[in-house]
């Protein structure tokens, strides 16, 4: 083979072998087509690592830094002087809080009477009370007025013994478990020590100065086992005389003392106008005075002026509201309609002072005579009267005493809960020959409005009082009559309509 030949072939091989390293176009017929192939040569990681302490030394002292912190520094504390004044503003500008006024424990919730232990809870006495107190605790109860407990011959002032418990009621140890178990739910104990229940409460004035002497002694004795207070009627009579300063002495003594602060002196005055009331709560010094002003007047305008009459010159920290009085009427038998208990539940609950009902008076429990009505558990629903059968009107009956005892658990918490029923001030709105409506209120609290109408007619009242700035419409609250005055509805004040036997308890926010 000659020299060009094989410089030929070697050409030949080294074409073939360039070919097969070119990448595979597809040209031409019968190519396959085939992708090129990338591939991404990584790039060396780049951190960034700020700059070094000499590098920020040598930054820091050049002018446009300087200057930027200044600007920044004298910003901070200008935004920061601005909220300080902002503050001091707002505060000084705010509209201060009333002071709460002082409370004790008697003005915190209802007082409940146990004028005849036996009929209360089935002739158990002191010992049927401490198995209800559970009950009694669900109605917001703060205050039981057990009794008179003591031994007594009606008018007979020589066998008086206000020291010594009636058998049939009970014995000191049941009253000191009484008071141990009630304590303990936040429920006071008062008993009532007046002399001669059911008469003369004082037998005659002859007898006063002796009778005092007793319910002095009686005063220590029961005060020293833990009772939280006392009730006596007849208190215009018995405050007269120059003896009642000792007796006024041993309940309220030294009221730096915390036990003395917290014990209660309760007058009850019957037959005396609220002028006359007033005067004897002054004289008088007692705590709390329960009269018969609003059983006495009938009417809504005398209604109105006696409750302005004691709310314009006395606190109403001092000041209760029944209309059954101390000795076991019960609210159903003393007003217009036994079907009237609810509106006169709300009245009582919304007057600026202390509601005081008798047992039972939460069921609409009806008097029967000279003897006392017995007193209706859950366990007895169905017996709703005394030989009754299981009829429409029995469970009429049964209907209403449960309706009842709703409503006044709902008005004893809500009384609890809101300023303005608690403490607020009382403004009268309306009143006519068979209504009354008033306002309450308490400094930024929520406002209530009660509107009552015992008649048998509709009534339509003005309320937007220009002077209250009340406003155009409040909210109901509570109502007698969910039909037409449904909970949490609006109703206008300039025109509001109450049926016969109604009553409403409306509501609007602090303005």
């Amino acid at each position: 083979m000659s020299k060009d030949t094989e410089v030929d072939m070697k050409d030949v091989e080294l074409n073939e072998l360039d070919q097969e390293k070119l990448p595979m176009t597809g040209d031409g017929p019968g190519a396959e087509k085939n992708g090129n192939l990338k591939q991404k040569v990584p790039e060396e990681d780049v951190k960034f690592t700020g700059l070094s302490k000499e590098e920020l030394m040598k930054v820091a002292g050049t002018p446009g830094w300087v200057r930027t912190r200044w600007v920044l520094l004298v910003l901070f504390w200008l935004g920061w002087v601005g909220m300080l004044a902002g503050a001091i503003v707002i505060i000084v500008q705010a509209p201060r809080c009333k002071p709460i006024p002082e409370m004790n424990w008697w003005n915190q919730g209802p007082l409940y009477q146990i004028a005849d232990l036996d009929a209360f809870n089935h002739d158990k006495g002191i010992k049927g009370v401490v198995e209800v107190l559970d009950s009694l605790n669900q109605l917001k109860v703060k205050g039981l007025v057990l009794g008179p407990l003591h031994t007594v011959q009606q008018d007979q002032a020589d066998t008086l013994d206000l020291v010594s418990m009636d058998p049939g009621v009970g014995t000191d140890q049941d009253l000191l478990v009484l008071l141990d178990k009630a304590h303990k739910k936040g429920i006071s104990v008062v008993l009532n020590l007046t002399p001669n229940p059911g008469a003369d409460p004082w037998f005659s004035p002859d007898h006063l100065p002796k009778v005092l002497d007793k319910l002095r002694d009686a005063a220590e004795h029961w005060l020293g086992m833990g009772v939280d207070g006392l009730q006596v009627c007849g208190l215009a009579a018995a405050s007269a005389s120059s003896d009642w300063s000792k007796f006024q002495d041993v309940v309220q003594g030294n009221r730096t003392e915390v036990d003395v602060k917290n014990r209660a002196l309760i007058g009850v005055v019957d037959g005396q106008d609220s002028s006359a009331v007033s005067q004897l709560l002054n004289s008088s010094g007692v705590d709390l005075i329960l009269s018969d002003v609003l059983t006495k007047a009938n009417s809504g305008i005398e209604r109105a002026k006696s409750i302005h009459g004691l709310v314009s010159t006395q606190k109403q920290s001092s000041l209760a509201w029944g209309l059954g009085g101390s000795l076991g009427n019960h609210l159903a038998s003393v007003v217009e309609k036994p079907e009237l208990v609810r509106l006169y539940q709300l009245m009582l609950f919304t007057l600026p002072g202390t509601p005081v009902f008798n047992y039972g008076d939460e069921l609409g429990l009806v008097d029967q005579g000279s003897t006392s009505p017995k007193m209706l558990w859950d366990t007895e629903e169905e017996e709703v009267a005394e030989g009754a059968v299981k009829n429409e009107t029995a469970e009429a009956l049964k209907t209403h005493r449960l309706t009842c005892r709703s409503w006044f658990k709902t008005l004893s918490d809500l009384r609890g809960k809101e300023r303005s029923l608690l403490h607020g001030d009382y403004f009268h709105l309306h009143s006519s020959s068979a209504s009354l409506a008033f306002l309450r209120l308490w400094d930024q609290s929520e406002r209530y409005l009660t509107a009552v109408n015992w008649g048998s007619a509709t009534l339509t009242l003005v309320l937007n009082h220009t002077e209250l700035s009340l406003p155009e419409q409040a909210k109901v609250k509570l109502s007698t009559d969910p039909e037409n005055l449904a909970a949490d509805s609006s109703v206008s004040l300039d025109k509001l309509l109450l049926g016969p036997g109604q009553a409403v308890l409306l509501t609007f926010p602090f303005a």
